[in-house]
């Protein structure tokens, strides 16, 4: 009877292990299930991403093959290499100075002369109370000439106040024993700058008996506005087009970027649409960033437009896209690195640069290319076009 009841009792037992076994087994299937489902939607996890060797180097289509540029990964070597160096030396310019050492003004049609003959107050125009002094003068006429008591008409054009000064002297004598005469300038009249463009206040500014220098001609038109780039400031002179970088003048101490203006000269200062960087992709406000003074860095870069935005980037693939003599470049930097940001603060961004942040969505690295790539060659070919059609 024993026997029996321990023969009764074995089925349940079986049938217990193999529904322990079962469940084992479904569990075991449940967990392979989950951990598929998490590894493909992991990408589109924020913080999750694939690999850099499973998108980095995976075959291109031969499409895409056409459109792969040059891949620089971003190290303190790379930063190193591509920083500009800047001199602390102040660089001279002896051709300013002597021109500002021999300086002198030349008078020409418009302008206004005063002269005052000692002891002969019928050779000296009085001074009115209300009477302002380039109206008291003589006038210099088209042809460069005026009037004068006793000597009658006298070229004066081109002459310095010296030289009109012992003519004047000299023709007086005849008349005058020992003649003393003294002439200035009441009114310059006769030579100016036109400085125009992103600045202040643009117009006609004279040129007087102080020499103008390109810094002065800017400060007196109060100076760039916040629009221009002083990279790449011009002056028109007959016909022909000097440019000058007030950038390393005023940072870096470069003289040779300050000239003597001469009549007629046209100042311009263009608009800082060369001297831009775009941040594209998973940023919080993608666009175009101003470059002040033309230095800007990729750290500064990514703050002005609002950071990366943490729910959508990739930040282990931040790009940048250069447009170099030898092709396309992309610099690329994993922010998640230890050192990414010390590296970001460091990387000089140059004008038209395109900082790109992929989504964590996009896996592959050719795709990333292909999508973005053409749009920022026809961006650097359109600026292209109007830098020529600027110069």
């Amino acid at each position: 009877m024993v026997l029996q009841l321990q023969v009764a009792y074995n089925p349940p037992d079986l049938y217990r292990n193999a529904h322990d076994r079962t469940l084992r087994e479904i569990e075991n299937v449940r967990l392979i299930v989950f951990l598929a489902v998490f590894a493909v939607t992991g990408c589109a996890i924020p913080g999750q991403h694939l690999k850099t060797q499973s998108w980095k180097y995976e075959p291109a289509t031969p499409a895409e093959q056409s459109l792969q540029p040059r891949i620089v990964r971003l190290s303190s070597q790379v930063v190193a290499s591509k920083s500009v160096p800047q001199s602390q030396v102040v660089s001279s310019n002896t051709t300013l100075d002597d021109q500002l050492r021999n300086y002198e003004y030349q008078v020409g049609p418009r302008d206004i002369l005063i002269f005052t003959v000692w002891d002969h107050p019928e050779l000296t125009i009085p001074a009115g109370e209300f009477r302002a002094p380039d109206i008291q003068g003589h006038l210099v006429s088209s042809s460069g000439d005026i009037f004068f008591p006793y000597v009658g008409e006298v070229h004066v054009g081109g002459n310095t106040l010296a030289e009109i000064r012992g003519n004047l002297t000299s023709r007086l004598s005849r008349y005058i024993n020992n003649p003393q005469l003294d002439v200035r300038i009441a009114g310059f009249r006769s030579k100016r700058v036109n400085v125009t463009g992103e600045v202040v206040q643009p117009g006609f500014f004279p040129i007087t008996d102080t020499p103008m220098t390109l810094v002065e001609a800017l400060n007196l038109s109060g100076g760039p506005s916040e629009n221009s780039a002083i990279q790449k400031v011009t002056v028109l002179r007959d016909g022909k087009k000097l440019s000058f970088d007030m950038v390393r003048l005023l940072h870096r101490g470069d003289l040779t970027q300050n000239t003597l203006l001469q009549n007629g000269d046209v100042v311009y200062v263009p608009k800082n649409s060369f001297f831009m960087t775009h941040v594209m992709g998973a940023v919080i406000n993608p666009g175009t960033i101003p470059m002040p003074d033309g230095q800007l860095n990729l750290a500064e870069a990514l703050s002005s437009s609002g950071g990366i935005n943490e729910d959508i980037a990739d930040a282990s693939r931040l790009f940048v896209f250069r447009n170099e003599p030898e092709g396309a470049a992309v610099y690329w930097l994993d922010a998640k690195s230890p050192d990414a940001m010390l590296l970001a603060t460091q990387f000089g961004l140059m004008p038209q640069d395109v900082v790109y942040v992929a989504t964590s969505n996009l896996a592959r690295w050719n795709r990333v290319v292909s999508l973005i790539l053409p749009t920022i060659q026809s961006l650097w070919q359109t600026q292209s076009f109007i830098d020529r059609l600027n110069d």
